[in-house]
């Protein structure tokens, strides 16, 4: 008889049983990670099997996390950066990083049906089996019918959970919560009392102000604050990334939920009448637009959108308990709408700013419009062959098996809501603790064995979600884009494994890194070619005056810019390296060198020049082109499509001949057809 690994108990196989499916992979968790997994494992000629507990894929990217997060948009490669291209494509445009859910989950859809991919939607992981380090095959229910069990047989095996349930289920190494500072000598781990979605001073924890015995008020807890940098098993606020609407034509109002319970926003009322917010953009939430006048919502301030604390055992819990805990999310966040619409103690130009906003009518059909996925912003984490640090994130240390960028800033939301002194006036009250936001540093490579547990542990299963990273590396990790080409490297990853019967941990990282950079999009297509002034400086001459500068929209790190005041001829010529002739279509990026605001380096009185000269040498020939550089602000321009040489002859150039104002010069783009 059979055994399987449950949670760390065993788990003797019954009847209900039936025979193992076989597979080359199976993808365990349908978000974006698990899609482009299942897809790339499908195009590289494997049987792929993709199972999804829900009814959805897509995560979060399909679950309300419009407002994509990345610092640097060129970190994202291969497939995942072609979703954001397709994104593009519904919307009119080249590229687009900001999408509605029901386009995301559509698009994820189209994946799955192009490449053929058999997926089990409702279906949980149950059990594990596994002999001598490699998973042999794994039991998976029905999320509606418990005891409906069937068992799954693959050769290699990639978790694409938030949660890390098939990592944990598989015995290897993991941990929950906040490392010390000291583990792995970080400065940014653990506790962290700071000043970052934080209550200002003043407020009272208290039900009845200045009366302790009248109890504290909902969501505070009493537990002592830590000296800094201690380790913990909290765990970072959850949220729902909120789609809502102003356009009357399409908005459901936000009415009063079931379970609504006012007490749980008295401290946002007391928030308020200190802060006196002019607006709920920034002064209660944070409403970012997303197309056809939507928004993608998340947490801003003191008390807003998180529900600090509630979280904590979600990582290790069962399906029912998570299944709770995710609704006590969905009741406050609906009690938290409702609040700042209709209770009267709110200010009313606030409850007026509210009630322009309703749920969609086309979004979340089958979810009374309200996303149907909890912002798993952080559960377990693989302890694998490799731990991701802050030494990596700020390029203490460089990795040279990396399969991947990360290019955001350490972000962790807070743990925890408690009682501090104040050290003016003695008194108790209260602050959040633990949101951590420290960037200033350029994309960095993520090393491939952070996606793989210790050899001895497991030998076919690979981890590109949950990966091994300390909480505040985890932090700047942890975007959607960024999950996704791990997933891409994993499946190829898995894909050589099976081909050179090799482990995991046993594969030729050279060879998966060309993989990754001669073949993109796994459809043996040439890849594009990228050339930006502080990704690929060798194939980028100047003349003349020229400053870097770091603020603004820039593509990459920096941006390169000519003022009039330089009064001298300059121009940035990039140069590609074609592999063969053929046609490209080029673009050129066009970012706002003041960021909205004044500019470095310049006189406070000069602006974008309102067209920039461009010349572009196609083989023999020479055409020059004037683009007018206030379109498209922070987005590619197509300057054509060009028959290109082989070789070194070609070439874009960005003058400053005739110009009004700032020029500016950063990354260009050859994309063959």
């Amino acid at each position: 008889m059979k055994k399987y690994i449950l949670g760390g108990a065993l788990l003797l196989a019954t009847p209900l049983l039936t025979l193992a499916q076989v597979y080359d992979i199976c993808v365990y968790g349908g978000t974006s990670a698990g899609v482009i997994a299942a897809y790339t494992a499908k195009k590289a000629g494997k049987s792929v099997l993709l199972i999804e507990p829900s009814k959805h894929l897509g995560g979060l990217s399909a679950g309300g996390l419009g407002q994509t997060d990345i610092g640097n948009k060129y970190a994202i490669t291969g497939i995942a950066r072609a979703f954001y291209r397709k994104i593009g494509q519904h919307y009119g445009k080249f590229e687009q990083w900001t999408f509605e859910p029901h386009v995301a989950e559509n698009l994820f859809k189209s994946y799955v049906k192009e490449a053929g991919i058999v997926v089990w939607y409702e279906h949980r992981l149950l059990a594990v089996n596994k002999k001598q380090g490699v998973i042999q095959e794994i039991a998976v229910e029905s999320s509606n019918k418990v005891g409906t069990r069937k068992l799954v047989k693959a050769k290699m095996y990639i978790d694409c959970t938030y949660e890390g349930d098939l990592m944990a289920k598989a015995g290897v190494s993991y941990i929950v919560g906040r490392e010390a500072n000291s583990q792995y000598n970080e400065t940014w781990n653990g506790v962290q009392l700071l000043d970052k979605h934080q209550f200002p001073d003043g407020i009272d924890p208290y039900k009845i102000p200045n009366d302790p015995s009248s109890g504290l008020l909902w969501g505070i807890s009493t537990d002592a604050l830590a000296p800094n940098g201690t380790g913990d098993k909290l765990v970072q606020a959850y949220n729902f990334r909120l789609c809502l609407t102003n356009n009357p034509n399409n908005r459901i109002p936000i009415t009063r939920p079931a379970r609504y319970d006012s007490t749980k926003y008295e401290l946002l009322l007391r928030q308020i009448a200190i802060e006196k917010p002019t607006h709920i953009n920034w002064g209660v939430m944070h409403i970012a637009d997303m197309p056809n006048s939507k928004t993608d919502i998340n947490n801003k301030g003191g008390l807003s959108t998180d529900m600090i604390g509630a979280n904590h055992n979600y990582a290790e819990a069962d399906y029912e308990t998570r299944k709770k805990i995710i609704q006590d999310h969905e009741d406050y966040t609906k009690g938290f709408l409702y609040f700042v619409g209709h209770d009267a103690r709110v200010p009313n130009h606030l409850r007026q700013q509210m009630l322009e906003w309703g749920y969609p009518k086309d979004e979340y059909l089958d979810n009374d419009h309200f996303s149907h996925q909890l912002y798993i912003r952080e559960a377990r984490r693989l302890i694998g062959e490799y731990v991701m640090t802050q030494h990596n994130c700020e390029g203490r240390e460089v990795v040279q098996d990396g399969i991947g960028l990360a290019a955001y800033t350490m972000d962790s939301h807070n743990c925890q809501r408690i009682l501090v002194k104040n050290p003016k006036t003695a008194k108790l009250e209260v602050k959040n603790e633990g949101d951590v936001q420290v960037g200033g540093f350029p994309p960095y490579p993520i090393s491939y064995r952070s996606l793989v547990p210790k050899k001895a542990e497991c030998q076919n299963l690979l981890v590109p979600v949950c990966l091994s990273a300390s909480h505040i590396a985890y932090g700047s990790i942890r975007m959607e884009p960024v999950f996704m080409a791990l997933a891409q490297a994993s499946a190829v990853a898995a894909t050589m494994g099976i081909d050179n019967k090799k482990a995991v941990q046993e594969i030729n990282i050279s060879q998966l890194q060309r993989t990754l950079r001669i073949n993109p999009l796994m459809d043996g297509s040439q890849a594009e070619i990228l050339l930006d002034n502080d990704v690929t400086p060798q194939n980028i001459s100047t003349q003349g005056s020229w400053q870097k500068i770091t603020t603004g929209g820039k593509y990459a790190a920096s941006q390169l810019i000519n003022t009039p005041k330089a009064k001298d001829v300059a121009s940035v010529r990039f140069t590609p390296d074609i592999p063969q002739k053929a046609t490209y279509d080029i673009y050129l990026y066009n970012p706002n060198p003041t960021g909205g605001g004044g500019n470095p380096g310049a006189e406070a009185d000069q602006t974008k020049a309102a067209k920039t000269l461009i010349r572009i040498k196609a083989g023999s020939k020479v055409t020059e082109e004037e683009i007018i550089s206030q379109n498209q602000i922070n987005d590619w321009i197509k300057l054509g499509s060009f028959v290109l040489e082989r070789g070194a002859d070609n070439f874009v150039e960005i003058t400053n001949l005739k110009a009004d104002g700032i020029v500016v010069a950063d990354a260009v783009l050859f994309v063959p057809r």
